[in-house]
């Protein structure tokens, strides 16, 4: 199995933490504007980013290496971060948090009940359908509070993707090569079906935001290709401040 130092990832995401920290928060007092069917998708995307990850990093603990385990702190840190990031969104449209939503209660349940390997490639779906989501919320809505909270959290899932790449292609080297293709060709295909589970229960926001339901599964399955290689062997984009080039 192949060894991947992960301390790149650390400065990366201590890099990011420091750079948020001199930035500051969006300017929430100039209020948005939010209709109802944003405030009901951004509601359940917020339940979905709110999670202490207690699970996540007693696994990463057990995987013996603790700067893993500290890379995947900094990581849930920012993903805390977005959720109380769309919770002030949403107050400042005069709207409330959810205390819960099935499709999140379902998704934790089935990764606590397996190893971290299982449990990547699962949260791996739901940081990848992320991606579109936040992406269609930045271009398509008129308000501007909405687009800079959804490019701030755009910018965040687009470097944890290839972090959790890298622990995956560590983690399947073992495996034969046909192996490896069949559990990443499985993973598009739950991809997939969550990609159009979602595109069903957010399809009027989609639409507000000028995104068909098909064109937004499409356009996940495609964004997909390049992590399924990666994850079964291929080059994956190294952290912005490395120096590794184009990929390790």
């Amino acid at each position: 199995m192949i060894k991947i130092e992960y301390g790149a990832w650390v400065r990366e995401f201590e890099a990011e933490r420091e750079r948020r920290a001199a930035v500051g928060d969006p300017d929430w007092g100039k209020g948005a504007q939010l209709s109802p069917e944003i405030v009901r998708s951004i509601q359940k995307f917020q339940v979905g980013e709110d999670g202490d990850g207690s699970a996540l990093c007693g696994k990463a603990d057990l995987a013996g290496d603790p700067v893993y385990s500290e890379a995947v702190r900094l990581f849930i840190a920012e993903e805390q971060n977005h959720a109380r990031m769309l919770k002030l969104l949403l107050a400042a449209g005069g709207a409330d948090t959810l205390d819960g939503h099935w499709s999140d209660a379902a998704l934790v349940r089935v990764r606590r009940l397996l190893g971290l390997r299982v449990e990547l490639l699962v949260l791996m779906i739901a940081e990848v359908v992320a991606l579109g989501y936040y992406r269609a919320l930045r271009d398509g809505a008129a308000d501007p509070l909405i687009s800079e909270v959804a490019g701030r959290i755009l910018a965040d899932e687009e470097r944890h993707v290839p972090f959790h790449c890298l622990r995956l292609r560590e983690g399947l080297a073992g495996l034969p090569r046909p192996a490896r293709r069949a559990v990443t060709a499985g993973w598009r295909g739950l991809l997939g079906a969550a990609a159009a589970l979602v595109a069903v229960d957010h399809g009027p926001a989609l639409r507000a935001l000028g995104v068909g339901r098909g064109a937004f599964v499409a356009q996940t399955l495609r964004s997909s290709g390049w992590m399924a290689r990666a994850m079964s062997g291929g080059p994956v984009p190294a952290p912005a401040g490395a120096g590794l080039g184009a990929g390790v």
